[in-house]
């Protein structure tokens, strides 16, 4: 009888591990499928925010860095990051051309995949901040570049074991390690290959507006980001089995979606004492601005920590476009430096003062900033730095701008021989 109670358990426990296994499975691969739909909202927001003249070029760049980073990822990105690590600095090649069926807490398959519509989030933020001046052929090579090298060690510096891990710093699904990093990149190229032609003309204080041709492009792709990131932050959980993960995930949905919504209203308010006008294009990068924001800090904050977080993001995106803009004469047709760069750094820190455990607000004093400023300030002096010397390389070599007919009668014609509206 004992015996036929034991085997009865055993089977149980084995069926419930199996069942928790599944589910974590099942969760993890719905969170990537949702992340990688986040590329039509980055395709349609750079679309929107830029001239129809260079719309078809737009598309190709976003549908080219999801395809070639999900190659390169696969070959070696994905072992430079979770490789075995080598000084906490890089992973080793043990895990290149990687695919598995073994199962941990979900399929190595999934995690692959999982990982990858990270990396391609990180290289399509380039994009924006570099658009309609950009040769194709140049932006598959610093597409490859980041998804290469770039990303995977910063990100291995956190999430693959690196020094930052053991530091203590924290980012749970990357305000810092995958939107600031392509940021920090598109900065550099966005210096490196100068503003669009017209942008800074006579020497004028305030520059001359390139509006987008299609708002509602931009309004589309920013709900259709909204959309994905509650796959980019919950599904960072890594897990949907058992009570704790179960609560986890509402926790991060929840905070995700006020800090955005904080956002998008704050900017609007901004924008409305600033300039007398409530900017929809100003409250939908508003609306970014909290999501990123947040991202670092989703599982550590509580709601009303994301609620003010969102709302200090709105404010900061706007007069970050316009210091940006107007100050430094960094042209950034659609605000990704200001979005996913300031903003993206804002939010990491923020996790040193609203962290439920251990922030500066619950007693924990400066202690978690501090490592915070560290890791910010580490992974933009790698990624900037590493973006100057690609694209001053591009420049020298004249594989970076295209030439001033190009530009001015549109990259869609001459780099495709092809337009989006015929």
């Amino acid at each position: 009888m004992e015996d036929t109670i034991t085997t009865t358990t055993e089977i149980t426990a084995e069926m419930l591990d199996a069942l928790s296994h599944s589910i974590n499975n099942v969760w993890v691969l719905v969170a990537a499928i949702l992340v990688m739909f986040m590329q039509a909202g980055f395709a349609m927001v750079e679309a929107g925010f830029t001239r129809r003249k260079n719309t078809a070029n737009i598309m190709m760049k976003n549908l080219m860095d999801f395809s070639i980073g999900a190659l390169i990822y696969w070959t070696i990105g994905y072992s430079l990051m979770y490789g075995e690590s080598i000084m906490g600095f890089i992973g080793g090649f043990d895990l290149a051309f990687f695919t598995s069926d073994g199962i941990g807490d979900y399929a190595d398959n999934t995690d692959i995949l999982f990982q990858t519509v990270f990396a391609a989030t990180a290289a399509t933020i380039v994009s924006g901040a570099m658009a309609e001046r950009t040769k194709f052929h140049a932006y598959l090579i610093f597409s490859v570049f980041i998804t290469l090298i770039i990303y995977p060690v910063s990100g291995h510096w956190l999430w693959g074991g690196g020094w930052l891990s053991e530091l203590g710093f924290i980012d749970f699904a990357g305000s810092t390690i995958v939107h600031s990093v392509g940021a920090w990149v598109g900065l550099a190229g966005a210096i490196i290959i100068g503003p669009r032609l017209g942008k800074y003309v006579n020497g004028k204080r305030i520059p001359t507006a390139i509006p987008g041709h299609n708002l509602a492009f931009g309004a589309l792709g920013v709900f259709i980001l909204w959309f994905g990131w509650f796959g980019f932050n919950a599904g960072s959980q890594l897990g949907a089995a058992g009570a704790e993960n179960t609560v986890a995930i509402g926790h991060i949905a929840l905070t995700t979606n006020l800090s955005a919504a904080a956002g998008a209203v704050a900017a609007m308010l901004t924008a409305y004492a600033r300039y007398k006008r409530p900017s929809l294009s100003l409250s939908l990068n508003g609306a970014l601005a909290g999501l990123v924001a947040i991202t670092a800090g989703t599982a550590a904050v509580s709601p009303g920590g994301a609620v003010i977080i969102g709302l200090m993001a709105g404010v900061i995106l706007v007069f970050s476009v316009e210091f940006l803009d107007q100050k430094l004469k960094v042209d950034d047709p659609v605000g990704a430096i200001s979005v996913h760069g300031v903003v993206g750094a804002f939010g990491t820190l923020m996790v040193g003062v609203f962290a439920v455990d251990g922030g500066l607000l619950y007693g924990g004093g400066f202690a978690q900033l501090g490592i915070q400023a560290i890791g910010v300030v580490a992974v933009f002096g790698w990624a900037f730095v590493m973006g100057l010397i690609l694209f001053s390389i591009l420049k020298g070599t004249n594989n970076l701008r295209v030439s001033k007919r190009i530009e001015e009668e549109g990259l869609d014609i001459y780099e495709h021989g092809e337009s989006v509206y015929n």
